[in-house]
């Protein structure tokens, strides 16, 4: 039995593989990737590759064993038909009998565009037959904390979100919530609304940037459209850019708020804060 991590060398998949590392022997973990360059380091641990592309189904062929449990982390290639691919790694892992597959989703209270693929992937998951673990994962801090250079340049957080908050975790938590799941018993068939313990708001979290960095950073609220073109303006594909503007309309009527409690009592301790992210980031 192995436990397979698809993605493994993107954001996510790197902090589950490594948490995986510390609860079994690397001879239990394949990591599926892309490109085998990126995951050397994983392969010099011990970790076994399966090189495959969600877009050829081919090289899924014969990759999964009965009883595996498998983590299928969604695809982040949104022109190029993530529920086609997703729906690869369901038929390989239907094929071999899979003991789990929990897929990395969304928060089912989300009905933005972005969240489309996500049920789409449910539905062909539920349909399969196979014994699932729907993993919804909230927002990360990450998505904020990483892109802080122009908030510091400009002295302004600028989102569409209004007052809305937002149930943010970091990405090690989501990713200890996999491994729980993983490596525990008593998942199969049961879903899981997962966010951090703490809901923001955007002029919360300028107020905390604006206390650890001493400078005056504030909040400027833009309509959803003015956001999206901020963000094509960036350098965003513009149908990205609206599907991302879409989700701080979401923000705004509370779809990002989850309090279900599932991401602690999972992992075991209470969820990172965004203050500690902010710090980890400005110390980067």
């Amino acid at each position: 039995m192995s436990i397979v991590v698809t993605g493994a060398t993107g954001h996510l998949g790197r902090h589950v593989v490594e948490q995986l590392l510390e609860k079994v022997p690397a001879q239990q973990i394949t990591a599926v990737v892309r490109d085998e360059e990126k995951a050397a380091g994983l392969a010099a641990r011990g970790v076994r590759l399966a090189v495959a592309d969600y877009n050829a189904p081919e090289t899924f062929d014969g990759l999964f064993a009965a009883g595996d449990k498998v983590l299928l982390i969604s695809g982040n290639e949104f022109a190029k038909g993530r529920v086609q691919q997703h729906r690869v790694v369901i038929d390989a892992a239907k094929a071999a009998g899979v003991a789990l597959l929990a897929y990395t989703s969304a928060p089912g209270t989300l009905t933005a565009a972005l969240a489309d693929d996500h049920r789409a992937t449910e539905e062909a998951l539920l349909a399969s037959g196979l014994p699932y673990a729907l993993l919804r994962n909230g927002w990360y801090h990450e998505n904020y904390t990483e892109n802080l250079a122009p908030v510091l340049e400009h002295g302004a957080v600028v989102a569409a979100a209004g007052g809305g908050r937002v149930s943010s975790a970091s990405r090690a938590d989501y990713a200890a919530a996999a491994v729980a799941v993983l490596t525990g018993e008593g998942h199969e068939n049961t879903t899981y609304e997962l966010g951090g313990d703490e809901a923001w708001s955007f002029a919360e979290y300028a107020a905390e940037l604006s206390r650890q960095t001493g400078r005056e950073i504030v909040y400027n609220p833009v309509s959803v459209e003015a956001f999206a073109g901020i963000l094509a303006g960036a350098g965003l594909p513009e149908p990205l850019a609206g599907i991302l503007a879409g989700v701080d309309a979401s923000v705004e009527k509370g779809e990002l708020v989850v309090s279900s409690g599932d991401l602690s009592r999972l992992i075991g301790r209470p969820t990172t804060p965004l203050a500690e992210a902010v710090s980890a980031t400005l110390k980067g």
